[in-house]
């Protein structure tokens, strides 16, 4: 059989990816939960669950897998990180005491300054008897929604189990630059490949008749929402 040099559509897995990359976004966030962190007892991950603005004939993941009358994002989505590290109680390096629920009621606020929900905040004085409570009334109430804000995302690739490259992405600490978020077509952190993404270190698989070649890794448009 021939070799046909016109009928090379792209196929499953190419054009624009499903889910972000590090980077400069325009965001709005879906919800936000704790996600524990399994290598320390009691603390946690505060996850943001986002997504770009629409995208002009993109179909994005399901809403729900088990529900296909939801329909399909109209954006690209991430599970990003409040910060690298999980929220825990202990100490700074200089010995300073810190708090898990204060440390991450702080995240809170400040992300409520950046939304325009700062009225909310301040509403929930001493309703909440655990920082548990707390977050799932921030996520049920969602004065959040619909709200873009500027992000600065870094992360750090590892392989899926398909062989793909996909980020662990967090929210990275502000610095002189500005911070990692703020108000729609606000000021924030410049992304800077060299100080907010952690690469993949790719290892040579295989040698090839007399030269060795290196299988490049691909960036997946798959996304687990498990």
């Amino acid at each position: 059989m021939a070799l046909s040099t016109t009928d090379l559509a792209k196929e499953g897995g190419s054009g624009l990816p499903k889910t972000i990359a590090p980077g400069n976004h325009t965001l709005k966030i879906n919800s936000v939960v704790l996600d524990p962190y399994k290598f320390i007892e009691g603390a946690y991950h505060v996850i943001l669950n986002v997504e770009t603005k629409p995208i002009e004939d993109f179909e994005g993941f399901m809403i729900d897998k088990d529900d296909e009358s939801k329909g399909h994002y109209a954006g690209q989505i991430g599970k990003v990180k409040a910060a690298q590290y999980a929220f825990a109680d202990g100490k700074t390096k200089s010995g300073i005491p810190i708090q898990r629920d204060r440390a991450i009621l702080v995240f809170i606020q400040n992300l409520c300054k950046a939304a325009g929900c700062l009225d909310w905040f301040h509403a929930q004085n001493n309703k909440h008897d655990t920082i548990e409570e707390f977050v799932e009334a921030f996520d049920k109430d969602a004065p959040f929604t619909d709200k873009y804000l500027e992000f600065c995302i870094a992360g750090k690739e590892y392989e899926g189990k398909n062989g793909y490259t996909n980020y662990d992405l967090w929210i990275p600490k502000g610095s002189k630059d500005g911070y990692a978020y703020a108000e729609e077509n606000g000021k924030v952190l410049p992304y800077e490949e060299e100080l907010h993404l952690k690469k993949l270190v790719v290892k040579p698989v295989d040698s090839f008749g007399d030269e060795d070649f290196t299988v490049p890794k691909r960036v997946s448009s798959d996304f687990n929402l498990d």
